[in-house]
């Protein structure tokens, strides 16, 4: 049953962010008065076709990983004389790039919109507090200490957890000085310092930024305090029940919820003694862990039991309100934002300063709308931005089959005052459509390797 919402989360996903994508160049296509012939989403044979009134045939195709505007357009085609000056190639250069740009900008607009619904009902983040420093690693060099709180990288405010991590993700690969600014919990006595970074992370497969400085976010105690026991769980035939604290595992104390986790999915059909504490008594039972099937393709171990969560100190949280004003100025800020990440991340992986072992096809992006939507919606709306951010980035790059691509000769044309030559054009097309096969080629092979 994930599978298979797996699959429709995954293709709801391609389905908004394809028709969006196409109503882009649709809408300012006809704004310029070009005659659309086809508005396909999905490539291949078509499932579903129906003819609108200005004579646009539109199309639902079986292939989903993308669409196509298809226009009256003389380089492919006769185009009776009555019709030339609705033809795409009759268009001045300047129509011509607004209709090819117009399909990631509609992705641009797709991302703020999204972004801006889940702003609306205020955001709560936890604040960047340092639980633990590992000894010899980057923090630790600079100083920096348990308790903590980072308010600074590189100059840049940091509000909250997630802005420490993605202002260190702009440090992968690099060589160089980072410094922080942190301060103590009730004090206002700021403190700069800095570290050493050499190649930091390069080559690492879905490199964990926080991890890889060696700092842990402060949590509150999170003890093994079971909520709920699942029917027909291990742990219920073993006779655990709601309010036990499990304690160790085959006599190795557990270091809280997070402890019995690792234990357990380490330990696939295996059997352990468990103690816990049950109404101020110690007791213990043995059971055996089900085997089941993790989001990256592993198999883990699972016993069906929920913990009580522990309760954030409002200290320890960053709360957001925005009006309806606000939150469009910060959906706004928070795409262009992510554009500027999305590009950096690319001008890394082809500086080698991150590994293309980070590159995902369509297989991971599906298990990540899954997973997201089994998140909260929240989650998939965020998933969702992200995608139609990165859709509009990569369709923007200047290689030759994608908008950019187009939007390079035009910007060449307006230039010099006539069309790139049609051999050039064509020649380009061809290497372009080499490094777009090859990238997804990549991409789906490390879908594979991850299976």
């Amino acid at each position: 049953m994930d599978n298979i919402l797996t699959i429709v989360w995954f293709l709801v996903a391609l389905g908004v962010l394809v028709t969006f994508h196409e109503f882009g160049h649709f809408y300012v296509a006809r704004r310029c008065g070009v005659k659309v012939l086809r508005f396909s989403v999905g490539f291949g044979k078509p499932l579903y076709t129906w003819r609108g009134k200005t004579g646009t045939e539109y199309t639902l195709a079986w292939i989903p990983l993308g669409g196509f505007v298809k226009m009256l357009d003389e380089r492919e085609g006769e185009v009776p004389e009555e019709q030339l000056e609705q033809a795409f190639n009759r268009k001045s250069v300047w129509q011509r790039m607004a209709i090819v740009v117009a399909g990631p900008l509609a992705n641009f607009i797709l991302a703020v919109l999204l972004f801006w619904v889940m702003l609306m009902p205020g955001t709560t983040d936890i604040a960047p507090v340092i639980g633990k420093v590992e000894a010899n690693s980057v923090a630790a060099e600079a100083g920096l200490e348990s308790g903590q709180e980072i308010l600074s990288v590189d100059g840049q405010r940091i509000n909250t957890w997630q802005d420490l991590t993605r202002q260190l993700m702009r440090r992968l690969g690099e060589s160089g000085t980072i410094t922080f600014t942190a301060k103590y919990q009730n004090s206002s006595l700021e403190y700069q310092s800095e570290a050493t970074l050499d190649k930091w992370l390069q080559g690492e497969e879905e490199p964990d930024p926080t991890q890889g400085l060696g700092i842990t976010l402060w949590q509150p105690p999170f003890d093994a305090l079971l909520e709920q026991v699942m029917p027909d769980s291990p742990a219920e035939a073993a006779g655990l029940q709601a309010g036990d604290l499990l304690l160790a595992a085959d006599g190795q104390a557990l270091d809280g919820w997070k402890g019995l986790v690792e234990y357990v999915r380490a330990r696939p059909g295996g059997t352990m003694q468990l103690e816990y504490e049950r109404d101020g008594e110690l007791q213990s039972t043995t059971l055996t862990a089900r085997s089941v099937e993790a989001e990256n393709g592993r198999q883990v171990g699972q016993i069906g039991v929920m913990p009580v969560r522990p309760t954030w100190p409002e200290s320890m949280l960053r709360k957001q309100e925005y009006s309806l004003a606000g939150g469009f100025v910060k959906a706004v800020h928070k795409t262009w934002e992510t554009s500027g990440f999305v590009l950096l991340s690319l001008k890394k992986l082809i500086l080698g300063e991150i590994s293309t072992k980070n590159l995902s096809g369509p297989i991971t992006i599906a298990k990540v709308a899954g997973a997201s939507a089994k998140a909260g919606m929240s989650y998939y709306v965020g998933f969702l931005a992200l995608l139609s951010i990165s859709l509009g980035v990569f369709n923007l790059l200047p290689i030759p089959v994608l908008d950019g691509g187009h939007l390079f000769y035009y910007l060449i044309e307006a230039v010099k005052g006539s069309p790139v030559p049609e051999k050039v054009q064509m020649a380009g097309y061809q290497v372009g459509l080499v490094m777009v096969m090859g990238l997804m080629v990549l991409a789906l092979y490390n879908d594979v390797m991850r299976l």
